[in-house]
């Protein structure tokens, strides 16, 4: 099973933005995930499209950029403009899953969709066949930080059965209180991508850190 380790530059030093993207450039994390939020889907407001494109430019790895906003079919395409590799939007957000799901694809990136900690996993059943990854919240979306919520495992376990059954090969993400700790427990569970805020920016040795994740037991 792949491991994928998507350091949070929501945890990252802004005065230090281009420091800390070249320090997940030189570690062993294959993406980089960028948090955008409004202020409205959830309760805190973070960076949008003028800073993708220094992150753009001080990285080539994969851009995996989460979408907590309302009416994200407005915005993807840009997104997908400024650089983004994968693009997820929540479903709670949104009237338009399908169609937003296609204007990430026509504008040339992967298409995510994600789900708060109340959603169940059968909402996206039909969706599966039609996306490129899942993205579980293990947290309440909309602040760094937070303790990981244990059902998230369950969430992983039961996508990744529905995954077996269907044939599909989408990639499963997990978002919220992530650690060397509890890493282990979702890899096994099913999950290939882990992102990590806190325990990799405020990590002694953060390289060191995503490094634990990557080899957790």
């Amino acid at each position: 099973m792949k491991r994928i380790i998507s350091p949070s530059m929501l945890s990252a030093d802004f005065g230090n933005l281009e420091r800390d993207t070249r320090m997940i450039d030189r570690s062993q994390a294959e993406w980089v995930h960028i948090d955008v939020m409004d202020g409205v889907f959830v309760p805190n407001i973070s960076f949008g499209f003028p800073v993708m494109k220094p992150i753009r430019q001080a990285t080539k790895k994969v851009l995996d950029v989460h979408l907590m906003i309302v009416e994200p079919e407005k915005y993807v395409e840009r997104f997908v403009k400024e650089g983004a590799d994968y693009v997820t939007f929540h479903v709670e957000a949104t009237e338009q899953i399908r169609h937003c799901i296609d204007l990430i694809h026509n504008a040339g990136a992967k298409a995510g969709v994600s789900i708060k900690p109340a959603t169940p996993t059968r909402v996206l059943r039909d969706l599966l066949s039609k996306i490129d990854l899942v993205l579980v919240m293990s947290v309440e979306p909309g602040f760094g930080g937070q303790s990981f919520m244990p059902n998230a495992i369950d969430k992983v376990r039961e996508l990744a059965a529905m995954r077996k059954e269907q044939g599909l090969d989408f990639l499963i993400e997990v978002d919220g209180g992530i650690s060397s700790k509890n890493a282990a427990l979702l890899f096994d569970a099913g999950a290939e991508a882990l992102v990590a805020g806190s325990a990799v920016f405020k990590a002694e040795n953060p390289e060191q850190e995503i490094i634990d994740m990557l080899e957790a037991k």
